[in-house]
């Protein structure tokens, strides 16, 4: 693609960052087909194709350039920032690098109204703060019929107990990240994690200073902020990671996709591009970690017919699409076929809450095809995920490893 920066634009990192990638793009249009946004809307400026010549467009101009609108940035708003462009492309578009330097250019040069600023900020205060999401959770459940209709649906009933979690100090040791609302909206998660590595010889070494991964206040535009929980979660890894520990655990995809994302956001940050490099490298989604074990010595008990989701921050991002699946096979669970198994749920952090008619239309399609196998019960990798297609009411959704240590007699 043809760009037409001047020579002072291209002195400034992000426009030449920009160029790099729209440089990249042919314009063939093969991103639309499997675009979740451009197969419900069918506009053009709602598929990753449009939304390229808008950020084009956008970048070009200069600060005062009336044609800069609010419309522009709602379509980028609609981008669930999936990834599943990136996998169909045939030319290895950087689609969502392009995509964080455009939310943040029209965030900057079209301010939102006073209620929109207001409800990110309100997301970003409630979510990445483990005891404080819980407390609000909690108030949530007891005063459910005062709750704002959007959140409301997507409160979950009591969650699973946690149950025991090993203190077992094995010599092969790994770090895991909490996260920040997987501890309120399913403890069984972490701990049934723990209790499956501590059978296989392998312990938690606890890191209770490292919080949210930053995802969060990065995808609301409030990118400095991740930037800050990025290094701090890097500070609290530090001496662990020094220690030799053997790797950094993720339960949910979503976190362990950016925090793989670290070393290339923290790449101009001299005091800390080199540790971001070695905790990126270190990431680990947990079938990551399984995959590689002798999961055969378990004894698992595989009776469940489920029907896996695959993420599309374990598929398109972290490039794990069939890792889970050949997990559960391997492990004897059988599993039910999911047509357009690549197709985005409609959470994606907290799309679901800021543009709820899509997502809602994205979830029950979705849920149409995990159900058309008839399953007993639906596994995913992301508690976002989890939530979104657990807010519909209809079939039960898991976390697949909760699903896994219940099945060890």
């Amino acid at each position: 693609m043809q760009t037409h920066f001047t020579d002072a634009d291209r002195q400034k990192p992000h426009i030449q960052e920009a160029e790099r990638i729209l440089r990249t793009c042919v314009h063939c249009g093969f991103c639309n087909a499997t675009c979740p946004t451009y197969q419900l809307l069918g506009d053009e400026r709602d598929g990753p194709r449009g939304r390229i010549y808008l950020m084009k467009e956008l970048l070009e101009s200069d600060d005062n350039d009336t044609e800069v609108t609010e419309e522009t940035r709602l379509h980028l708003d609609r981008c669930l920032t999936c990834q599943n462009c990136e996998t169909t492309c045939p030319s290895g578009v950087e689609y969502h690098k392009l995509l964080n330097i455009g939310r943040a250019e029209i965030e900057r040069r079209v301010p939102r109204s006073a209620a929109e600023r207001a409800e990110r900020f309100a997301l970003r205060k409630m979510m990445v703060d483990p005891k404080r999401f819980q407390a609000l959770l909690k108030l949530g459940q007891t005063f459910k019929p005062l709750v704002p209709a959007r959140l409301k649906s997507k409160m979950p009933p009591a969650p699973v107990g946690a149950g025991h979690r090993p203190t077992t100090r094995h010599p092969r040791q790994m770090l895991m990240l909490e996260g920040c609302v997987q501890p309120g909206l399913s403890p069984n998660t972490n701990a049934a994690t723990a209790r499956l590595l501590d059978r296989l010889g392998i312990g938690l070494t606890p890191a209770f200073e490292a919080g949210c991964c930053g995802a969060i206040d990065f995808h609301l535009n409030a990118q400095e902020a991740g930037r800050a929980r990025m290094r701090a979660n890097i500070d609290a890894w530090w001496p662990h990671v020094e220690r030799g520990v053997e790797a950094i655990v993720q339960t949910a995809s979503g976190c362990g996709a950016f925090v793989k994302e670290y070393a290339e956001m923290l790449e101009d940050d001299p005091a800390y591009a080199e540790k971001a490099r070695r905790v990126s490298a270190l990431a680990k989604d947990i079938v990551e970690i399984l995959r590689e074990e002798p999961l055969e010595s378990l004894g698992v008990n595989a009776h469940k017919r489920l029907a896996f989701h695959c993420p599309c921050t374990l598929q398109h991002a972290q490039k794990l699409g069939g890792a889970v699946e050949g997990v559960l096979t391997r492990l004897g669970f059988e599993l039910s076929p999911v047509q357009d198994a690549h197709l985005c749920c409609g959470s994606a952090g907290t799309y679901s809450i800021t543009q709820p008619a899509i997502a809602t239309q994205l979830r029950d399609n979705k849920l149409d095809a995990l159900e058309a196998g008839a399953p007993e019960m639906i596994v995913t990798a992301n508690i976002g995920c989890q939530t979104h297609l657990a807010s519909a009411r209809r079939t039960a959704v898991r976390h697949w490893v909760e699903i896994v240590d219940a099945a060890i007699g």
